[in-house]
């Protein structure tokens, strides 16, 4: 029961992923593809909240299965380290290996961050 929830919210979060970008890439003109650096970075937020709230004990009466289900099943689903990584090859090949490097910045240094914010956020709310 648990794999179908997991592949479930799995597609819910690549439902979102496809939404959110879509919303982005209508609005957005940028040599960057800010769509996934903003879907990677929200999702890295989301999951370090979703860490701190079981780490800082509000979340500990969460079953091993919800934070699975929303950790593993939708963030999984939502962010997409291979599509900025293809990305990040794309851009290089393309002749412009300078866009490459800082959108492979961007993401790294962004959803690290991000994720850390999660974790404070956790904190500071419980």
């Amino acid at each position: 029961m648990i794999m179908l929830l997991v592949a479930l919210a799995g597609g819910l979060g690549a439902v979102a992923r496809f939404v959110v970008d879509a919303a982005i890439a209508r609005r957005a003109s940028s040599r960057l593809p800010i769509g996934t650096l903003t879907i990677n970075v929200t999702g890295s937020l989301l999951l370090g909240f979703l860490a701190g709230w079981v780490a800082f004990g509000a979340g500990t009466g969460l079953s091993h299965d919800v934070r699975t289900v929303v950790g593993t099943g939708f963030c999984g689903g939502y962010t997409t380290f291979s599509t900025a990584s293809v990305e990040t090859v794309r851009l290089v090949l393309g002749h412009d290996a300078r866009a490459g490097a800082e959108y492979a910045v961007w993401t790294l240094i962004g959803s690290v961050l991000a994720a850390g914010a999660g974790l404070g956020a956790a904190a500071l709310a419980f």
